[in-house]
């Protein structure tokens, strides 16, 4: 028997909206968002409209396959799942992207500086 710790899951409304907003931060509330998630999950146009809006929240396989395709709703989930520690998991691919993309940006102002013939006057020369 495990022992209880109280209800902390959100109520169905606050689970909705908490989704809801995960999806509009990614997708925002379009036409286009909507047919996104119906891409996702093959849910019918109606309930990807209620997911974006609120009105109700995924259940069962809906919701793995937004997790799937969506790291808001994987970050929400984590967090009403009081395992938001492992959000900063989820990040860590789109960071290395980031660094390697400003290492080729330092790279290549290096590579313009020391094209300039002038080594001797360049600090960054190495």
């Amino acid at each position: 028997m495990f022992p209880k710790k109280g209800n902390t899951f959100p109520s169905r409304q606050d689970y909705a909206r908490g989704v809801a907003a995960a999806l509009q931060q990614e997708l925002g509330s379009t036409h286009q968002a909507v047919k996104t998630l119906i891409k996702w999950t093959d849910a019918n146009e109606r309930t990807a409209k209620n997911w974006l809006s609120g009105a109700s929240g995924p259940r069962g396989e809906y919701l793995v396959r937004l997790v799937m395709h969506s790291d808001q709703v994987l970050a929400y989930f984590l967090l009403i799942c009081q395992r938001d520690g492992l959000a900063g998991v989820i990040a860590l691919p789109a960071i290395r992207n980031e660094l390697a993309s400003a290492l080729e940006s330092i790279d290549r102002c290096l590579s313009l500086n020391n094209d300039d013939g002038d080594d001797e006057r360049n600090p960054l020369k190495t």
